[in-house]
């Protein structure tokens, strides 16, 4: 295989070399290019060896030379120089098997790509890597690789992933972890199917492979399910036993690893009807992407934020803060600290039902646009609505259900601002002191 050279960059090492926009790259000191992580790792060598076909169809070599690790200034069609890997799997939990219909086509492509794990965090469950790609995460020894575990029970893999090479794919973890490549994972808990001892058993394996982190999050289950496995969602019992075994678990790997390396998203804490363990808790807060330690994150940064504030009573706004129901509570609370420190500040937290996909969903980022206009429109909003911009795809103007970040705008006639999970920027937007990187 081989890759078409979109462009070159000006000035770069490429260009002085003589590559040319519509050469092919065919290799890289004899190692073949296939897409972006053969590019991304060969391209690091002072010395470098470019076996180039022009638009001629002529073959001929060109030579580079080069600081180590600088970007040789070659650019391609796409970030991944070839086209994505879908998913094989048909998992029982699938949130975007979940999506109604009509929606735009980009959200239903189930992305499982290696390439995006190393790239973007993405998470790969295993099942349709290669041999020459397993060979070659190996060789480059390119860390870490996200994988979507689920479970180690082979035969419960294959039932709860719908692939009957989902056990057998587990081997491949095995052997990364015996390469010594850094493994994140990922465990979406279902209750009656791989909670319980079956969640205890995964974490003793995944224990045994010494894996950096593991991230257990809560099935999410919408209203379009028609026709899909029979699952529940988390009751607080469940929920509470859940988040039992992690801490235990967790307990355990502080004090032979030095780490905690099993954590509980928020949403099993807030349905157990847990506190919300402090930031210290999380330590660098690995597996906050999954929903585990963004309030305490918040929590921490917007205290540290008003501890060295002083109190202002000159400072007149009226803010408004839309939110997933599970943490509205939460921001509550916060939002009453910043109302003591600054009086004539109001701020309006208001739990957003979705009933967009089920009341059942009730995380902040699966918020939709027609949600937040059709329960916002006859509320006292203020002088800006703040949301999350977890809440935001594509761009980062579109919401889930195609509702654009302007009609918003336009129909509660408001200035709308996305806001990181960061208590400093929550806070300045409050405050009206938002710079342009809110």
């Amino acid at each position: 295989m081989a890759v078409t050279i979109k462009e070159v960059v000006r000035h770069s090492y490429a260009e002085r070399a003589g590559c040319e926009a519509g050469d092919t790259l065919l290799s890289i000191n004899g190692n073949d290019i296939v897409d972006v992580l053969d590019y991304r790792f060969y391209q690091l060598n002072s010395v470098l060896e470019l076996k180039i076909r022009d638009r001629h169809g002529e073959v001929h070599t060109v030579k580079v030379r080069k600081p180590e690790y600088e970007e040789l200034g070659l650019d391609f069609d796409t970030y991944l120089m070839d086209k994505e890997k879908s998913c094989r799997n048909k998992c029982v939990f699938c949130f975007i098997d979940q999506l109604p219909k009509g929606l735009r086509e980009s959200l239903y492509f189930k992305d499982d790509d290696s390439r995006l794990s190393f790239l973007f965090g993405n998470y790969v469950t295993l099942t349709n890597l290669s041999e020459h790609e397993i060979s070659r995460i190996i060789k480059m020894h390119i860390s870490p690789i996200n994988v979507s575990v689920h479970t180690t029970n082979p035969e419960l893999r294959v039932k709860m992933m719908g692939n009957r090479f989902a056990g057998d794919s587990l081997a491949i973890l095995k052997r990364f972890a015996d390469h010594d490549i850094a493994i994140n994972t990922q465990i979406v808990c279902c209750p009656g199917w791989n909670d319980g001892e079956e969640l205890k058993r995964s974490l003793r394996d995944l224990y045994d492979m010494n894996v950096n982190l593991i991230g257990v999050v809560p099935v999410g289950l919408t209203k379009y399910r028609e026709g899909l496995a029979k699952l529940t969602p988390f009751t607080k019992e469940t929920a509470a036993e859940t988040v039992d075994i992690l801490e235990e678990f967790g307990d355990m790997c502080l004090k032979t690893k030095g780490k905690r390396i099993a954590y509980a998203a928020d949403e099993l804490y807030i349905k157990a009807g847990y506190e919300i363990p402090d930031a210290s808790f999380y330590g660098d807060f690995e597996a906050i992407e999954n929903g585990i330690g963004l309030i305490a994150q918040l929590r921490e940064d917007l205290n540290d934020e008003l501890d060295w504030r002083e109190a202002d009573d000159h400072i007149s706004r009226t803010v408004s803060l839309a939110c997933g129901t599970s943490a509205a509570p939460y921001l509550r609370e916060l939002m009453d600290k910043v109302e003591a420190k600054f009086p004539r500040v109001k701020i309006h937290v208001y739990p957003i039902v979705n009933d967009f996909f089920g009341d059942s969903i009730n995380v902040s980022g699966l918020i939709v646009g027609s949600d937040l206009i059709a329960q916002l429109k006859t509320k006292p909003l203020g002088d800006v609505l703040l949301i999350s911009s977890a809440m935001l795809r594509f761009e980062n103007d579109l919401f889930l259900d195609d509702v654009h970040i302007d009609d918003v705008k336009r129909k509660l006639n408001i200035e709308v601002l996305p806001i990181h999970n960061d208590g400093k920027m929550l806070l300045d937007a409050i405050l009206g002191e938002e710079g342009e990187d809110v």
